[in-house]
């Protein structure tokens, strides 16, 4: 796993996502994303690439609607990928499965393909390069956007094939439709999370352990774009990993002192951001 997903780190782990057909989302999930079910009820169906922990929860709601444009919410969850090499297998299994990308661009931190998920469910499969590479500033962690290499990722997989999200794979970051960027800035500082790169007034990303970035946030749908309607397709709320019980309520307490309202429900702790995007808090 990934040293900036251990430890003292804060990251991210599940996404929870409301969908309006449950078995097309499934197939897609574990035919294009190679993920495996972990549970499976009527109404719920939990994926997990090592058989053990939740990736990706899908769930539909009886009183559900389809998503509206230019709300707050999801922009994309990425999915981390152990090695470049995993990244050409997975180039090469959507390709010859024919299934649509938006694009892919090489970051300097990372490699990065871009798709849609039949609901239109922004996903990024990424694989990081050497963090001994990254160029550090003043800030963070400078992040480009250039070409990526498809012919050089192919060619490293060679003749391997796909056989699903290979062990070592985790939900590396989210990237979130917010309405004000430094409202945003404010809750994520006070969870933990450090400023690593603005991008012209339009982005920010946030990690923790000098990682390039935990979460993203944009004001790409509009500044002051409201939220969805609760019974909205699209994502339900992401959870952050603390590592310990003390660092999580210390960060539990910064948000109260800003006025956020933690929600306990069946045991489990939840709190949403100033774009109302709800976040599970474990440790």
């Amino acid at each position: 796993m990934s040293k900036y997903h251990k430890g003292s780190k804060i990251f991210v782990t599940e996404v929870v996502i409301k969908v309006m057909d449950l078995n097309r989302a499934v197939e897609f999930y574990k035919s294009i994303m190679g993920f495996k079910v972990l549970r499976k009820k009527e109404k719920k169906v939990v994926m997990t690439v090592d058989g053990i922990n939740p990736i990706v929860t899908l769930i539909r709601p009886d009183d559900i609607v389809p998503k509206e444009h230019r709300r707050t919410g999801l922009y994309h969850f990425a999915i981390l990928l152990p090695t470049r090499k995993d990244l050409g297998k997975f180039i090469k299994n959507i390709r010859e499965k024919g299934y649509p990308i938006v694009g892919g661009s090489n970051h300097g931190v990372s490699e990065a393909l871009y798709l849609q998920d039949p609901e239109d469910n922004g996903i990024e499969v990424y694989a990081d390069t050497p963090d001994r590479n990254w160029e550090r500033t003043l800030i963070g962690v400078k992040m480009i956007t250039e070409p990526m290499d498809y012919r050089g990722l192919i060619e490293l997989a060679g003749d391997d094939v796909w056989q699903g999200a290979p062990d070592g794979t985790i939900l590396g970051h989210m990237h979130l439709h917010v309405s004000n960027l430094d409202e945003s800035l404010n809750f994520y500082s006070a969870l933990g999370f450090k400023l690593v790169q603005a991008m012209m007034d339009q982005a920010y990303f946030v990690s923790t352990g000098g990682y390039h970035h935990h979460i993203g946030f944009n004001i790409w749908n509009g500044k002051g774009a409201p939220p969805p309607p609760e019974d909205s397709a699209g994502m339900k709320y992401f959870t952050l990993k603390f590592p310990d019980e003390d660092t999580r309520k210390e960060k539990i307490n910064n948000l109260k002192e800003q006025g956020y309202v933690m929600i306990e429900k069946n045991n489990k702790l939840f709190t949403r951001d100033p774009s109302k995007n709800l976040i599970k808090l474990i440790v």
